[in-house]
């Protein structure tokens, strides 16, 4: 999240706009989403007659901005707001201003004006794929901006020297809840082995935050012949991208493997910690990530939330987490998996 007590700004080339905002981290609770406010500063001289809007985007990106396959551009609009914000369509005085913005409007001066957004209910949250270090162009993403332009019109050419953007992030959060705790169990069975090898898998609770341990209780029961040489223990990853081709990636964000064994007609009954962190990621391609901000740091992506009456496809890229427990056993292995949740 961004520092307290920190202004973002940001000034187009020809000094005749410019953006300040309080914050560039906006959080979703499922029931609620912060909105984005900040201030946009002006230079009338600069300006020399022309207007001043300022947009909210999401955008999803998959793939440079310049590629086109079959008439397909990989990057696609889900929303997108403009307010006209000079000359002002409302006495400034009259309106209703958050505390960063009256802060900012009283240090600006007269050539400041604020302006407002409120994010749908129907966005998704910030999501970015990791790209490998010799990856060309923009991430495989959804993503936030600002941009402030001045102009003769809404609609006509917005010259590059007058124009500004910042990024901004979306973030999931999700209150604990009185949730199902996830468990699975299988049974293994066996053609020379008259008896059975039992495994169950459970975690301790359904939500984990960004920087929690996760806690899996594993219980084996080996009735059977054979002898199980080692468990291995991993966080699994599942990024699907759902807007144009169902892609899924899948990548193991924390693995735990101590060498466990169970001999036939033996039992098991363990707790493993397993703990997802981006620090022991950062140089894998495909990884999910909750958004990137220039000189910011970032986390593992949460989990997403469908909202009801939601289109899964709106959604972009697709988040979610498993626990695996993979038990080998004389060169076959029997996994079992566990549907834990990862929220921010």
């Amino acid at each position: 999240m961004s520092p307290k007590n920190v202004v973002f700004k940001k000034i187009c080339k020809d000094k005749s706009v410019g953006v300040y905002m309080g914050k560039r981290d906006f959080v979703d609770r499922v029931d609620s989403v912060d909105p984005v406010d900040g201030v946009i500063i002006i230079d009338p001289e600069a300006l020399q007659g022309r207007k001043v809007f300022v947009t909210l985007s999401c955008t999803f990106r998959y793939g440079r901005d310049d590629m086109d396959v079959m008439g397909i551009a990989f990057r696609r609009e889900l929303y997108l707001s403009t307010r006209q914000v000079y000359p002002p369509l409302q006495d400034r005085e009259k309106g209703i201003h958050t505390r960063v913005q009256a802060k900012l409007l009283r240090k600006l001066g007269d050539n400041a004006y604020p302006f407002f957004f409120e994010f749908p209910d129907n966005l998704p949250c910030s999501v970015a794929l990791q790209p490998a270090a010799h990856d060309d162009g923009k991430q495989c993403a959804v993503e936030f901006e600002i941009k402030a332009f001045s102009a003769e019109s809404q609609d006509a050419k917005i010259r590059k020297r007058s124009m500004v953007k910042l990024m901004l992030r979306k973030v999931q959060y999700a209150p604990e809840g009185e949730g199902v705790t996830p468990s699975v169990e299988t049974t293994r069975d066996f053609v020379m082995s008259d008896k059975p090898l039992h495994v169950k898998a459970s975690l301790d609770k359904e939500i984990y935050y960004h920087g929690e341990t996760i806690k899996v209780h594993v219980s084996v029961k080996n009735d059977s012949n054979k002898n199980v040489k080692n468990i291995i223990l991993s966080v699994d990853q599942v990024s699907t991208v759902v807007l144009y081709s169902n892609d899924a990636y899948v990548k193991s964000v924390a693995i735990e493997e101590q060498g466990d064994s169970v001999a036939p007609g033996g039992t098991l009954e363990k707790v493993y910690k397993l703990l997802p962190l981006l620090a022991n990621n950062r140089e894998r391609r495909g990884i999910a990530l909750d958004g990137k901000l220039k000189h910011e740091d970032t986390n593992l992506a949460s989990s997403s939330i469908i909202k009801e009456g939601v289109l899964k496809e709106v959604m972009g890229i697709m988040v979610s987490y498993k626990v695996m427990v993979k038990l080998i056993i004389g060169g076959s292995s029997l996994r079992c998996r566990d549907g834990g949740r990862r929220r921010c």
